[in-house]
Formats: structure tokens, C-alpha cells, sequence
């Protein structure tokens, strides 16, 4: 079992611009509401890269610097863990109808914006970060694994450590294969459990079946969300700690299992 605590939160989705206004939405007091999500700006990166910024990245980043302020943090100093299911299927999609064009041609900005670690690049460059970074995908568990190997290196290394899962709509035909149809992504600055202190703890649990299988929202539109997007595996975790209360949810990880956390407040 791994403890740790929770210094910061970004999100980002239809309707949750920020974690501000999904707070209460997340806790069951106000109802949720659907919008169009508005395109971000990451202002930290200097403007050529910016204009290079495809949509998973921006997604990315704007989680990422929307956690690090409201933990405080320096992110130049705190290394981080990126997890996607898909990557930038945009940019795949892409580069693939190019490859079918009868004289092929492909961008470079494209090609180097494909690999999967790009966001997390990106987000060093923008911030100048000299401590590692990680990037890493486990398809329906890919928030589960970002969390373990963030998990896993604060209780190694020490902390804070920033943890972000992102995912975009999967263009046809890739989305035949895996659906996507929601902007979503969220971000925590994690640090190690202070002994009084409110503390999140998680570990490996049962395989998903019965009662190990993943925990539902109450919420149509949010359940909808979780399902639909690999990232929004995250909802019921993110709305656990919205609402303050000592509970545990079951996330999806893998094929054999499942993840189990709970929340303790002080």
C-alpha cells in the first residue's frame, strides 16, 4: 500500500474548466452541466512552441500548471508522471492519412509531436524542469499505472511529484477501435503522508468483477464521461477528494485487477 498526500488538483472537461468549479459539482452539490470546453493557452511556453502545441498537449498543460499553482510548487524542482491511453490520436490520425496521400509528406512538428512523451516535454520546456520525467500508457489503467509509478517514486525518491492523465477525442477510423468522444484530463501534486495530515492510500485490489469492479458516479453525465474516456477514470477518485469525506473507490487498472483507494481527512 502506498500513502501519500494531496497538495494540488487541475482538470479540465466539458463543463469542469478548473478545480474550483468542479469541486462542488464532483461533491454532489451543485448539479453538472455539460459545455464546450474553451481552447487552452498554456502561457507558460514560449510562443514557437506554442504555435507548435497540438490539442493533447495544450490539454496536458493546462491541468498540469492549473495543480502546480494550487500546490504552491516550483515546477522547475518537481518531476512528474504523464499517463495516456491513447496519446495524441489527433496527430496519429494525422500522420497516417499523410502516409496513404499518393505523394506522402509528412510534418516534422507532427512527427515530433506523435511521441507519446511530447507533453511531458513540453512541459519541461515550459517551465524549464531539470528533475526526470515519465511518460507511460496502460490503455483502461492508464491513470491507475501513472498513479502507482507516482506512488512509487515518492516513496523512493521523495516528493512532490506531479501526476497527469490526459485524453482527446479518437478520430474515425482509430475510434473504432477505441472510443473517445470527450476533451478530459486531471492533475495531482502529490507528496509523502504527514503523520495527521489527510492522506490518500492505494494499492492493487481484486480482479473487476462483482464487487472489485470499478466504482460508478451517481451522476448520468459524469458516469458517461468515465466511461467514455480513459482519463475520466479518474472521476471517482477526483470526486472522493471533493467531498471530503474518509471513503474508498475501486479504478480501474488491468486485465487482472483493479485499484483500490481511500481517502482519510484529517
Amino acid at each position: 500500500m502506498i500513502a501519500c498526500r494531496v497538495l494540488g488538483i487541475g482538470i479540465a472537461a466539458p463543463g469542469l474548466p478548473d478545480w474550483r468549479t468542479a469541486q462542488p459539482v464532483l461533491a454532489g452539490r451543485k448539479p453538472y452541466v455539460a459545455a464546450q470546453m474553451p481552447r487552452p493557452n498554456p502561457t507558460r511556453l514560449p510562443a514557437n512552441e506554442r504555435r507548435r502545441a497540438s490539442a493533447a498537449i495544450r490539454l496536458a498543460l493546462d491541468v498540469a500548471d492549473q495543480a502546480a499553482r494550487d500546490a504552491g510548487i516550483e515546477p522547475a524542482r518537481t518531476a512528474s508522471v504523464f499517463t495516456s491511453s491513447s496519446g495524441d490520436s489527433d496527430v496519429i490520425h494525422g500522420i497516417c492519412q499523410a502516409l496513404c496521400a499518393p505523394a506522402p509528406a509528412l510534418s516534422p512538428t507532427a512527427f515530433h509531436n506523435s511521441v507519446h512523451n511530447a507533453p511531458a516535454g513540453y512541459w519541461s520546456i515550459a517551465t524549464r524542469a531539470v528533475p526526470p520525467y515519465t511518460a507511460l500508457s496502460a490503455q483502461d489503467g492508464s491513470f491507475a499505472a501513472g498513479l502507482i509509478e507516482a506512488g512509487t517514486q515518492l516513496s523512493c525518491e521523495g516528493g512532490p511529484i506531479l501526476l497527469v492523465a490526459y485524453e482527446v477525442p479518437i478520430p474515425h477510423p482509430l475510434n473504432m477501435q477505441r472510443p473517445a468522444r470527450e476533451h478530459f484530463a486531471c492533475a495531482l501534486v502529490l507528496d509523502r503522508a504527514d503523520d495527521g495530515a489527510a492522506r490518500l492510500t492505494f494499492e492493487y485490489a481484486a480482479p473487476r468483477t462483482g464487487k472489485g469492479g470499478p466504482t460508478a458516479l451517481g451522476d448520468p453525465g459524469l458516469e458517461s464521461l468515465r466511461r467514455d474516456n480513459a482519463a475520466a477514470h479518474a472521476l471517482p477518485l477526483l470526486a472522493l477528494l471533493a467531498a471530503g469525506r474518509p471513503d474508498e473507490v475501486v479504478l480501474p487498472s488491468n486485465a487482472h485487477g483493479a485499484m483500490r483507494a481511500r481517502y482519510t481527512p484529517c
